[in-house]
């Protein structure tokens, strides 16, 4: 690590251009006056010492990330013992189960903030404080996109959630406690009473949904120190890691290790396989492809089925799994979880990570000594555990989370001999969750256990914003029969907490006038996996006839924008299966090593 060391000096800090510049003491002097008054001094500021941001997701608006309001203390004292100034300031909340209409409308704008401040301020490095979903891809896509030295820090999950002595999920327990009250087992006081318990402390979700997904893939792309995950938010450890993270980045800027120094090709794909292998959210396409969009790396949904696929599921947790994630913490998190992969060939070594070291010197041999929670690579809870990118009539692009596919659906859907892995059958269109919920149990629409239900109208431009709505429960009276799911397909998302085998993020939407917008209560389709296919099973003359209709109707109708930003974004973002991102703003790239932002006076 010493010659890393030498890579940047004092005179080379990006700070000094606001500080302590000569050639310009005018502005070095108005720039310097005003963050003297509430306390720090010239010397601090002017002593040849990495100015460093702590970039704020926790708020009182953002739950899942409000104990970052107390880990950042240690970050603070982590650069400070290490020799920097620490500069905190707020990012845009994300908080997924408090803002309407989505919280994946927020994640582009939470983006654009993070990227002025990066770029505009003066800041030599940043940690990013992540947790809930959006929170980790806005924060890595802004980082790439300015490009000075960035590592991440996530939240943590909470502790585990338990309601009559057995363990309560946050989110999964959401969908199962639906299905009792559904069902009439439970009431609505007992209902909220079982959600409620999965939610026993600080932190983000429990489970492997999205928040666990994002922040292992965060780790496992090098942007996070080893083993910094997977811990508990309430833990000694998690207070522990938020100091070796301060102390970190004040080194990473004296190296100059930057986000495109770590996020590679070779990353990207150790991501893509540690997905699989931990058994992470279907949104992890989504903000993956994103970051690889922003920091100049072809990636693509093919590349997930490609790389990921055949990849067995190890980790045995809530939604795909048993166990919570206090028991995943215990077995070894997500170091134990490389160390399987690596020993199985399946990992780029060589990827340099946050630590300055690579993923394998980091990783190698740090088995679980849990095989229960962490199994062994050649002994799964799945064979094949990545995603599958299914094209053909309906979409472009769609992804099924296959590690999630149970016995029950298995049995009914997948296992004909003379048709494996392929069903057929007769479709119900809901446009939008509004329309879903209003008319799931009206029995004239004569839903079976043959039954797909489609959900369109809730994609990026569509919703707006793209919601987790397409993980659609069956009607009360199925439920009542034991029938516990049907196959769904939608334009939208799912949450990363649901065990539910959806075709989800399907692209382009309807309101882009996809294959969903095509369809009619009653046509029959087919979903084929072997084939990798989702066709309508209607000749192309109709379908033909139907797309000139819908022209001529002006498209599929979609509600008006609430909000400038709902307007803005919608003018110009991207589908799904590309990231959903903004297409103008993936043309910056590595804007802090391009030209300086001008002076303001």
């Amino acid at each position: 690590m010493a010659d890393r060391l030498l890579k940047r000096t004092p005179d080379q800090l990006r700070s000094r251009l606001w500080f302590d510049n000569p050639d310009n003491p005018g502005m070095t002097a108005l720039y310097l006056e005003r963050y003297l008054n509430y306390g720090l001094t010239s010397k601090e500021l002017q002593g040849k010492k990495p100015i460093i941001g702590i970039a704020q997701t926790g708020s009182d608006l953002a739950p899942c990330n409000r104990h970052h309001l107390e880990l950042a203390k240690r970050v603070r004292e982590g650069i400070t013992a290490a020799g920097g100034v620490a500069f905190e300031f707020p990012c845009h909340p994300i908080q997924e189960t408090g803002k309407r209409p989505t919280a994946a409308l927020d994640r582009n704008l939470a983006y654009l903030s993070l990227v002025e401040v990066l770029y505009g301020y003066p800041l030599d490095g940043v940690v990013l404080l992540t947790g809930c979903d959006k929170t980790m891809p806005a924060c890595l896509m802004a980082a790439a996109t300015v490009n000075i030295p960035a590592i991440s820090l996530n939240v943590g999950p909470m502790l585990n959630g338990w309601h009559h002595g057995e363990r309560t999920g946050s989110g999964t327990v959401v969908w199962k406690a639906r299905e009792r009250h559904a069902a009439g087992d439970i009431d609505y006081q007992q209902f909220i009473d079982i959600v409620g318990s999965s939610a026993p402390s600080v932190g983000h979700c429990n489970t492997m949904g999205t928040a666990s997904t994002m922040n292992a893939l965060a780790e496992a792309l090098g942007m996070a120190l080893t083993g910094s995950a997977a811990i508990p938010a309430p833990y000694r450890e998690r207070g522990q890691m938020a100091y070796e993270t301060g102390k970190r980045i004040v080194d990473m800027v004296w190296e100059d290790l930057k986000p495109s120094d770590l996020l590679t090709r070779e990353a990207f794909e150790n991501a893509i396989v540690v997905n699989a292998a931990i058994g992470g959210s279907t949104n992890a396409p989504v903000h993956i492809n994103a970051i690889a969009k922003h920091v100049g790396v072809e990636l693509d949904c093919d590349d997930w089925e490609r790389i990921g696929f055949e990849i067995p599921l190890l980790v045995n947790m809530q939604p795909a799994g048993a166990y919570l994630g206090e028991e995943y913490f215990r077995a070894g998190g997500l170091p134990a979880v490389l160390a399987e992969l690596i020993g199985a060939g399946k990992i780029h070594e060589d990827a340099l990570t946050c630590t300055g070291r690579t993923i394998g010197e980091d990783c190698r041999g740090k088995f679980t000594w849990d095989h229960d929670v962490i199994r062994s690579y050649d002994n799964p809870l799945k064979e094949k555990a990545g995603f599958l990118n299914l094209k053909g009539t309906l979409f472009d692009s769609a992804i099924m989370k296959t590690s999630v596919i149970s016995p029950e659906f298995q049995e009914r859907y997948l296992n004909n001999p003379k048709d494996p892995n392929a069903f057929e059958g007769r479709v119900v269109v809901f446009d939008g969750p509004e329309d879903y919920h209003h008319r799931i149990d009206d029995p004239s629409l004569e839903i079976d256990d043959q039954t797909v239900l489609i959900m369109r109208g809730a994609g990026p431009i569509g919703y707006p914003g793209a919601a987790e709505v397409v993980n659609m429960q069956p009607p009360a009276a199925l439920i009542r029969k034991g029938v516990l799911s049907l196959p769904c397909i939608g334009d939208g998302r799912q949450s990363g907490t649901s065990a539910t085998p959806s075709i989800l993020n399907a692209s382009p939407e309807a309101a882009l006038g996809g294959g969903l917008a095509l369809l009619q209560t009653g046509d029959r389709i087919r979903v084929d996996l072997n084939k990798r296919r989702a066709d309508i099973l209607l000749p192309e003359e109709e379908l033909q006839r139907r797309r000139e209709e819908l022209k001529a109707k002006g498209g599929y109708p979609y509600p008006a924008s609430q909000t400038p930003w709902q307007e803005i974004q919608r003018s110009m973002v991207d589908q799904l299966s590309e990231g959903m991102v903004l297409k103008p703003a993936v043309k910056y790239q590595k804007v802090a090593q391009g030209s300086m932002p001008r002076d303001n006076h």
